[in-house]
């Protein structure tokens, strides 16, 4: 009876594929962006974290399957965004149950992360609807174009343009009131 043996030396599997190197890359330089993103949407550090992992450890399950490299930035971002989502939407079950989830906005590490300076704004920004917050999120912190938070957000570019001019009247109108 004959074995089949492994023909890999030890070193073979020690070294990354280029889309694993892609995707590292990728971490090291968009990390904190994207857990600021989060913060802002979800309100909490911990959570916006823990959605960012989330979102790069989905992307790394299927690292094997993705022959578009330059599409990594974008899918992160989307993942991102909908996780967020989804943490939203179970804390609206949970309120719906009886049960309140109480960020800590205001921790020591949240305040450094966002800066005293932006409070007022992040505090406006936060009573915007889910849709209008994203679409300022995407554009005044990511710094992203029309057509990447079109695709992040999963919509049509005239849907960004008329959503991001809603929220900037808000969001105007809200710090305004409270001047």
């Amino acid at each position: 009876m004959s074995h089949a043996r492994s023909r890999s030396t030890p070193g073979e599997h020690a070294a990354a594929s280029p889309a694993a190197e892609v995707l590292t890359s990728l971490f090291r330089e968009h990390q904190l962006a994207l857990v600021r993103t989060a913060l802002l949407i979800v309100g909490d550090r911990a959570t916006a974290e823990d959605v960012v992992q989330d979102a790069f450890v989905d992307l790394h399950r299927r690292i094997d399957k993705l022959t578009e490299h330059d599409r990594m930035l974008p899918y992160i971002r989307a993942a991102v965004v909908n996780k967020c989502r989804s943490v939203l939407r179970r804390r609206k079950l949970a309120l719906r149950v009886g049960r309140t989830h109480e960020p800590p906005v205001w921790s020591a590490e949240s305040a450094v992360l966002l800066g005293e300076d932006r409070r007022e704004v992040f505090l406006a920004l936060r009573r915007l609807p889910q849709r209008q917050r994203e679409a300022l999120i995407l554009r005044y912190y990511l710094e992203l174009d029309e057509g990447e938070i079109a695709e992040a957000m999963g919509v049509s570019r005239g849907t960004v343009k008329s959503t991001t001019s809603r929220a900037l009247t808000a969001l105007a109108k809200r710090l305004g009131e409270e001047a």
